[in-house]
């Protein structure tokens, strides 16, 4: 599909679904954090022409993500009437859910805090406003490799790009004349305060990622298969103790 019609399709999914709602959503509420996937999924939402609310939520952010951040907000706000932006800093809340569980510590269990924090933060801001939750999420994080919170950024109500290889949701990006600084960007999930990259985590380039995830003779696909396997209890349902009749 020419990335044109991309964009068309998925508007009109997010309108699809909200129309088809028993009780129809009032508005759409997302986090941006500056990186390409947040910045492309909030503005095909905007698109919609539904009520759009856009949130920022840094906590101990690394300066230059926290800029395009806001930058990302104020191009939506200056191109879209129906964009709220909101940056909600969640740095003290942070510090004390930290304090509070100062015998349980763990680097990477804070980490993934930080994104469960963000998910309860959009929950409450689309309860407030009768709002649906938008998913960021591409296909190679979400469906690939699993490289989400559980219960954090994997917390939302749909995923309008879900679908879409991070090859796929940068041609988006261009289609939709999001800021060439974002695009360019080396991607980053902003978890933690040594501002790690994607790459660096992961150990494969993303376009490495989606040839392994489509080919399974490609030389990277034993190392694709090894982070998938680490990472399916995540994408797989939760494990329910059947009781026999």
């Amino acid at each position: 599909m020419d990335v044109n019609k991309k964009v068309e399709f998925i508007k009109k999914w997010i309108l699809d679904y909200v129309n088809s709602m028993p009780s129809k959503a009032q508005c759409l509420v997302i986090g941006i954090s500056g990186g390409i996937d947040s910045s492309v999924s909030s503005t095909l939402s905007a698109m919609t022409g539904l009520k759009t609310i856009v949130l920022s939520m840094p906590i101990n952010q690394i300066q230059s993500q926290h800029d395009l951040s806001l930058k990302h907000q104020e191009w939506l706000v200056k191109n879209f009437k129906n964009v709220q932006a909101h940056t909600i800093k969640l740095d003290g809340l942070f510090h004390s859910f930290k304090t509070a569980l100062s015998n349980f510590d763990n680097d990477h269990g804070l980490a993934n805090s930080r994104a469960r924090l963000r998910m309860a933060t959009l929950y409450q801001v689309a309860a407030a406003n009768k709002g649906i939750v938008v998913g960021t999420g591409n296909k190679v994080e979400d469906f690939g490799v699993g490289f989400y919170t559980k219960y954090g950024d994997g917390g939302v109500d749909i995923s309008p790009i879900g679908d879409c290889n991070k090859t796929e949701v940068w041609e988006l990006g261009k289609e939709l004349k999001i800021l060439e600084e974002i695009i360019k960007a080396e991607p980053t999930d902003g978890l933690w305060d040594d501002g790690r990259t994607d790459t660096g985590q992961l150990g494969l380039e993303y376009n490495e990622l989606e040839e392994a995830m489509k080919n399974p003779n490609s030389k990277n696909r034993e190392k694709y298969e090894k982070i998938r396997k680490l990472n399916l209890h995540k994408m797989d349902p939760i494990p329910v103790c059947k009781i026999p009749n």
